[in-house]
């Protein structure tokens, strides 16, 4: 079964820094597009950062850009979000998500980690 797994939050102090990871499992990871969201109570899911599964190429949300940085190693199937210079307003659950396509690109595949609490205060 396809699972996502997050991990590396906690509190940290503005300005500090955190790693997170997600490990994937169940479905093909160098064919998956993956992206990082956040989101806080009574607020909508946001993308945060997102890296295609051929090239590598990354998109940021303008509010990181410069600050944190997508990457994905295929040989472990994990993604990770390097978080540097955290900020207060960084503070959310972090997600995970998975997008491929299947079925001779008629099935759209989308599924979701858990979330990894990231708190940032001082």
């Amino acid at each position: 079964q396809v699972q996502l797994v997050e991990s590396g939050g906690g509190l940290v102090q503005p300005g500090g820094s955190l790693r997170l990871s997600c490990a994937a499992s169940g479905f093909t990871f160098s064919s998956s597009a993956m992206r990082w969201y956040r989101q806080a109570p009574g607020k909508e899911r946001e993308l945060v950062a997102a890296i295609s599964s051929t090239r590598g190429s990354t998109n940021y949300a303008d509010s990181v850009k410069g600050r944190f940085t997508i990457s994905r190693d295929n040989a472990k199937n994990t993604v990770y979000l390097q978080m540097n210079s955290l900020k207060p307003e960084d503070t959310d659950v972090y997600y995970c998500n998975a997008v491929w396509f299947s079925d001779l690109g008629r099935e759209r595949n989308d599924y979701w980690g858990q979330g990894t609490q990231v708190t940032v205060s001082s």
